[in-house]
C-alpha cells in the first residue's frame, strides 16, 4: 500500500534523528553526574581543600594558640624561612637537608630493588603466591609497628642484628641509630624493608600488561635476556617507573614517623626531618604560622619535584 509524503517525511526524520539524544529538555540528566560526585566533593571539601585554605590562612598571621590576639603579618612568615640570621632559617633548611638526603639515598633503591623482584616472581616457579605475599606483607604494618620493630632489632646492646654480625666474626657495637652514617643505613634500610613489596606490586602489574607477543618477536630476531629487558621491558614500564618514582619521592620527602621513632633526629638533629621540625614548631612551641609557612613551602618544592617527572614523562614519549 502506498504511503502518503508527509508519512515519508515523518519517518525520514525519526531515523535520523541522532542516537541517544534525550526527547525533551531533562535537566536532571545533566544533574545526575554531579550527584554521582558528591560524596566524593564533599570529602575532599571538608578534609583536603578546607584544610589546605586554611593553612594558607593561618600561615598569614602570628598564630600562637597561647596568644589572645593574632596579628595578620602577611608574607612575613615566608620571607624569615629565607632571610639568614631569622629564628627558623638555619634549622629548617637544615630539616630540609636532611629529607633531600634521605630521599636521594631511598628512592634510587626503592626504584631498582623492587623492579628485579617483579621479573622473580613474574616467571612462573613453585611457590610464587607464597613469595609474593612474603614481600608485600611488612608493608601493610603501621609506621608506628616498623619504627619500634627495627629500633629494637638495631639496638647496640641488645639488639639482634650487632649479635648476628658479632656471631659471624664482624664488630658487635655499630651504633646503628647514634651516629653517622649509621643513622642514614638504619632509616634506609627500614624504610627499603617496609615498603618495597607495594612498589614491587605495582612493577608487576606493569609486566603483565606488556603484550607477550613483543617478547616473541624479540626472541625471533635473536635478542637474549638482557636485550629484552633493555628493548621491551623498559620501554613497556615507562610509565609505570615514572609512576613509582614520583610517589616514591614524595612518600620519601614526607619523612616522619621513621626518624621520629628510630633515631629522635639525632645525632644532633642531622636525621630531623622537614616534617619533624615543622611539628616541633606548630605543636611543640605553637608557632602554628610559622608552621604553616614551612609546610607550604616544602609543597612547592614537591610540586615543581613533580611537574619535572611529568615533563620527563611527556618528553619520553614524544620522542618514542
Amino acid at each position: 500500500m502506498a504511503t502518503s509524503a508527509p508519512s515519508r517525511r515523518a519517518a525520514a526524520r525519526v531515523v535520523t534523528a541522532p542516537v541517544g539524544q534525550p526527547s525533551g529538555n531533562r535537566p536532571g540528566r545533566r544533574s545526575t553526574p554531579w550527584l554521582f560526585l558528591a560524596p566524593y566533593l564533599c570529602f575532599f571539601g571538608l578534609f583536603v581543600l578546607g584544610p589546605a585554605l586554611f593553612g594558607l590562612y593561618v600561615s598569614l598571621f602570628d598564630w600562637h594558640f597561647t596568644f589572645p590576639n593574632r596579628p595578620f603579618v602577611g608574607l612575613d612568615n615566608y620571607v624569615k624561612l629565607f632571610t639568614p640570621g631569622t629564628r627558623d632559617f638555619e634549622p629548617f633548611w637544615r630539616s630540609m637537608g636532611a629529607t633531600g638526603t634521605f630521599t636521594l639515598l631511598s628512592v634510587p633503591l626503592l626504584v631498582t630493588l623492587p623492579l628485579g623482584v617483579a621479573l622473580l616472581v613474574n616467571r612462573p616457579f613453585r611457590g610464587r603466591t607464597a613469595f609474593r605475599a612474603i614481600f608485600f606483607a611488612p608493608y601493610v604494618l603501621g609506621v608506628a609497628v616498623v619504627g619500634v620493630l627495627w629500633r629494637f632489632m638495631l639496638d647496640t646492646q641488645h639488639g639482634i642484628v650487632n649479635k648476628l654480625l658479632g656471631m659471624v666474626g664482624l664488630p658487635d657495637t655499630t651504633p646503628w641509630l647514634q651516629q653517622l652514617p649509621w643513622a642514614w643505613v638504619s632509616l634506609v634500610g627500614a624504610t627499603l624493608w617496609w615498603t618495597l613489596g607495594f612498589n614491587a606490586i605495582i612493577y608487576l602489574a606493569g609486566l603483565q600488561a606488556i603484550p607477550r607477543d613483543q617478547y616473541e618477536a624479540a626472541e625471533l630476531d635473536g635478542a637474549g635476556r638482557w636485550a629484552q629487558l633493555r628493548h621491551v621491558t623498559l620501554p613497556g614500564l615507562r610509565p609505570v617507573i615514572v609512576f613509582i618514582v614520583m610517589i616514591t619521592v614524595l612518600a620519601s620527602a614526607n619523612l616522619f614517623g621513621q626518624s621520629y621513632i628510630m633515631t629522635a633526629g639525632d645525632p644532633n638533629g642531622a636525621t630531623r626531618s622537614a616534617i619533624m621540625y615543622m611539628s616541633e614548631t606548630g605543636l611543640g612551641q605553637f608557632r602554628m604560622g610559622a608552621a604553616s609557612a614551612m609546610s607550604y613551602v616544602l609543597a612547592v618544592v614537591l610540586m615543581v619535584v613533580s611537574l619535572l617527572n611529568f615533563r620527563f614523562l611527556a618528553a619520553r614519549r614524544d620522542d618514542s
